[in-house]
């Protein structure tokens, strides 16, 4: 099991282009991914859970994986909420 905060840097933060790439991102990966806000958790692979988070630019998130690639899966999710665009 990895766990990482990250601070999203996206501009806009994740409205929902920037979610549905992020859920095709984890849903890559064979690991279970989970988004960790707050009080809240959710399925980073469920479009609908992560829309539910309203993450803004600037905020603080823990991602969680756990399974056979969760070291990848880590690195891709990192990357793209770490990237500006």
């Amino acid at each position: 099991m990895e766990k990482k905060t990250v601070i999203v840097q996206k501009r806009n933060g994740l409205e929902a282009r920037p979610i549905a790439k992020l859920v095709q991102i984890a849903s890559q990966c064979a690991s279970e991914v989970q988004i960790h806000k707050g009080n809240r958790w959710v399925n980073a692979k469920s479009l609908l859970g992560m829309m539910t988070l309203d993450i803004i630019a600037g905020e603080e998130i823990q991602i969680v994986t756990s399974g056979q690639d969760e070291q990848t899966a880590m690195e891709n999710l990192c990357n793209y909420l770490q990237a500006e665009m």
